[in-house]
């Protein structure tokens, strides 16, 4: 299949990955900033934006899509479950991925015995149950959730709900796939055979995905460090787009 691709600028590729529930046109603006330094790629995942929908139950099929899209190597930079989609790509095809850019992302997004950084099990099982009912309300709160605590909380909340479906309704099955991903998703084990140079972005404020779990991240890792956005929850890109960009453009010229 073929993805909905956007590009812009020249240089070393630099794919970037949304998160659930949004398309590839969350990127516009650091998208614009980026590209003075690289071609960068932001790609609609299946079933969302403009990218004809796939069925979609692991983190397999994405990265199966993603590579058949992408045959030269690139750089990635991974959003949420975007971040989960470049881990396990990285550790697939480390040839493919060069370096990776995590931001507020985690190797389990769901809480577990031995795992206190994700969202609990009735929360998520809620967010699925209200999918089925009404999946435009489900998501609105959803964006909600990520922006919760941010600066310029009431401005970044419009923005996002503004360009949530400005490419149009996403599949209700990449939906439901979506969160069984991150309900069932569990990357620790593979953390320590992942050696791509990573830089992890996370939000002081992040109710989704805390900072602890990009600290754990880069204590897993062979080659990763932790950036810390003071000021931003789960969306620092759209934030605090200057230092966003600042950051990630000094650890790729690195």
């Amino acid at each position: 299949m073929s993805l909905h691709v956007e590009s812009i600028g020249s240089g070393q590729p630099l794919l970037l990955i949304h998160g659930w529930g949004m398309h590839g046109g969350v990127w516009t603006d650091v998208a614009q900033k980026l590209a003075s330094d690289f071609r960068v790629l932001s790609v609609d995942l299946p079933g969302f934006g403009a990218s004809a929908p796939l069925p979609l139950t692991n983190l397999d099929a994405l990265v199966q899509a993603l590579s058949q899209q992408f045959s030269e190597p690139l750089d990635v930079l991974g959003w949420s479950l975007g971040g989960q989609v470049a881990l396990h790509w990285a550790q697939r095809e480390p040839a493919k991925v060069q370096r990776l850019v995590l931001v507020t992302s985690t190797p389990c997004f769901a809480e577990r015995e031995d795992w206190l950084f994700g969202m609990a099990g009735a929360v998520l099982a809620k967010f699925t149950a209200e999918l089925e009912q009404n999946h435009a309300a489900t998501l609105r709160r959803f964006i909600a959730l990520q922006l919760r605590g941010s600066e310029n909380e009431r401005e970044l909340l419009a923005q996002l709900r503004e360009r949530l479906f400005s490419r149009g309704e996403p599949d209700m099955g990449a939906l439901r796939g979506g969160l069984e991903i991150l309900r069932d998703a569990d990357l620790r084990a593979g953390l320590p055979q992942i050696a791509q140079p990573t830089l992890l972005i996370a939000g002081e404020r992040d109710k989704l995905t805390p900072p602890e779990a990009s600290y754990y991240l880069a204590q897993a890792m062979p080659s990763a460090r932790v950036i810390e956005v003071a000021g931003a929850a789960h969306a620092p890109f759209l934030s605090h787009p200057d230092i966003f960009v600042e950051q990630v453009k000094s650890f790729l010229h690195e």
